[in-house]
């Protein structure tokens, strides 16, 4: 036994150096573009948007988790600008249709993905593609107010996304690459326009704060007109709710995650081993005994040696008639003829021996002294009138 703690000793200090260890470690960069409004990675979007309020001073920023024929199919929806930021969009023509509706009563919608899906990107002749990975793509405007004399040079190669494919004859190009590729469009619809961009990592928080190159995802949204209302979209993204369980501290830290793991498995054998060293017999527990019967026999030991066998006649008496008044309503103020009827038509019985309870009843009534033969005799009655009457 003494061996084994020592080992278990060691085992613990070992374990415990090993959560240092890895509690200490550098967590390594999450690059994955999840372009989450509440990521601080790289490539969410936690920077960008809570500085919409900087581009759009006075909106409201509301988010939604519903479709977009869902969304703008609600009587209830303001004017005001909608926002998609994503790894890839897809709208059906069901969606495209309350899109444009939406886009006609003088709304916008700013939309900016690597893949451009479904209804839309066949109505509108999108297709994307990538510069070569091993050139950095810089970017800049079309529009001499915006455009910068130096082009926007973007980390990482997240500015490399590009047009090859739009519908020219509808198209307003916006922005370009450093090779000449379209990389901004705006579609006019009615009162409103429909803004794409091909590179959804300059918006992200890298992409903003990195090379001082915020300037560019500020005046690209300054497309938009200021509008009291912005409505950013989780649904195209993917977005789930915020987990808000005390656990998601340990599950979001993979070293807190193991610790907890580890410490379940250090108790399960804990528990195991202690079961195994401590369990012993369980005592067979002697149910209580019911003493209503030893009661019985102590109050009928009394009244034997008492032999007041007047109090004791008079006391069944009086509990039978006792019984009559509560189980079955019958009067007892007088024990005569019409007492016997009512007495044989409830409890159906038989009529003489009513009339003999009835009878020897008077009859104990009027002696000072009851013999053994009369106790008994008035017992046999009762027991018999109880019997017939269950």
């Amino acid at each position: 036994m003494k061996d084994f703690k020592i080992y278990l000793s060691i085992a613990g200090c070992l374990m415990l150096i090993y959560l240092v260890a890895q509690y200490n470690k550098p967590t390594p960069v999450n690059w994955a573009p999840t372009f989450y409004y509440k990521d601080k990675i790289p490539l969410g979007s936690y920077v960008l948007y809570n500085q919409l309020n900087q581009v759009f001073p006075e909106a409201n920023i509301i988010k939604t988790n519903k479709s977009i024929y869902n969304t703008f199919h609600d009587s209830t929806v303001l004017q005001g600008n909608y926002l998609i930021l994503a790894k890839s969009v897809t709208v059906n023509k069901f969606d495209f249709d309350e899109l444009v509706k939406f886009i006609k009563n003088g709304n916008c919608v700013f939309i900016s993905c690597f893949n451009f899906n479904g209804f839309l990107a066949d109505t509108l002749k999108l297709s994307t593609a990538a510069e070569n990975s091993k050139q950095y793509a810089w970017l800049n405007f079309e529009n001499k107010l915006l455009k910068q004399q130096d082009d926007y040079i973007f980390y990482k190669a997240i500015g490399n996304q590009y047009f090859d494919d739009f519908d020219t004859a509808k198209a307003t190009v916006i922005g370009k690459n450093n090779f000449g590729h379209s990389t901004y469009l705006s579609f006019k619809f009615g009162k409103g326009s429909l803004f794409l961009c091909a590179n959804p990592g300059v918006f992200t928080n890298i992409g903003i704060l990195k090379n001082n190159s915020a300037d560019y995802a500020s005046k690209a949204l300054s497309y938009l007109p200021q509008t009291k209302n912005i409505y950013w979209d989780e649904f195209q993204n993917g977005d789930i709710a915020e987990d808000t369980s005390p656990m998601r501290v340990f599950f979001e830290n993979p070293s807190l995650q193991w610790a907890y793991y580890l410490s379940l498995c250090g108790m399960l054998v804990f528990v195991l081993f202690e079961i195994k060293r401590r369990q012993r017999i369980i005592p067979i527990i002697e149910p209580l005994t019911n003493s209503t019967l030893d009661f019985v026999n102590v109050v009928g030991q009394v009244y034997y040696e008492k032999r007041n066998n007047t109090n004791i006649a008079h006391k069944k008496i009086l509990y039978l008639l006792e019984h009559l008044r509560d189980e079955y309503q019958v009067k007892t103020n007088k024990l005569d003829n019409e007492f016997i009827e009512r007495v044989t038509a409830k409890l159906n019985i038989d009529r003489q021996l009513a009339v003999d309870l009835v009878s020897f009843i008077k009859y104990i009534n009027v002696q000072d002294h009851v013999s053994d033969r009369d106790l008994i005799e008035l017992n046999n009655l009762i027991e018999q009138f109880y019997t017939k009457t269950r």
